[in-house]
């Protein structure tokens, strides 16, 4: 790993803190935050594995007990609350929209990136964050949709937008995923 891949990964766990600065919206068990927009974009500018490793260094300086969450919480507590399957899906989140990206690197566009924050950073964040909140906060898996969920459709469609016209433009004016190898001609 090059010294800038090491940069890249800590500027964007830094975003995502930055981004958990914003005003949190209270509405239920799960608080509306701006630091999935945070995790989108590490996915979507970083790619796949510089993605994840941003996400995970995040969550370690969270486990470690720095208040970086929108919240104001950290520590381990955190990561046995109701809000611990959203945690866990992060990384996996920025991952899969990383590796979609880097597939589909040479015809990304918006509408792609769209896509791919949506199945990465709303479908992969829901399966794993909606099931763990049903079973820490002893709810039915219809009311863990409900209340964490249902509330977050709109505003996690308005960041998986945003995320795509950002990394549209990085990969516009400053490239961080390098281009894919083009196959060796075959004789």
């Amino acid at each position: 790993m090059k010294t800038r891949d090491l940069a890249y990964i800590a500027l964007f766990a830094a975003i995502i803190a930055v981004l958990g600065t914003l005003p949190a919206v209270n509405i239920g068990p799960v608080p509306i935050t701006a630091q999935t927009l945070g995790v989108m974009l590490a996915g979507s500018v970083l790619g796949a594995r510089r993605g994840f490793l941003s996400v995970l260094l995040f969550l370690v300086l969270v486990a470690i007990g720095l208040p970086l969450l929108a919240s104001g919480s950290g520590g381990l507590a955190v990561f046995a609350g109701a809000t611990a399957g959203y945690l866990y899906s992060w990384p996996i989140a920025a991952f899969v929209i990383g590796w979609l990206t880097e597939r589909f690197w040479s015809r990304y566009n918006v509408a792609w990136g769209v896509l791919f924050n949506v199945l990465g950073g709303m479908v992969v964040i829901y399966l794993i964050g909606v099931p763990v909140l049903a079973a820490v906060a002893n709810l039915s898996l219809g009311a863990a949709v409900v209340s964490g969920a249902l509330p977050f459709l709109i505003g996690d469609a308005i960041k998986a937008f945003l995320a795509a016209a950002i990394a549209a433009q990085v990969r516009r004016s400053y490239p961080v995923i390098e281009r894919p190898r083009q196959a060796l001609a075959t004789r």
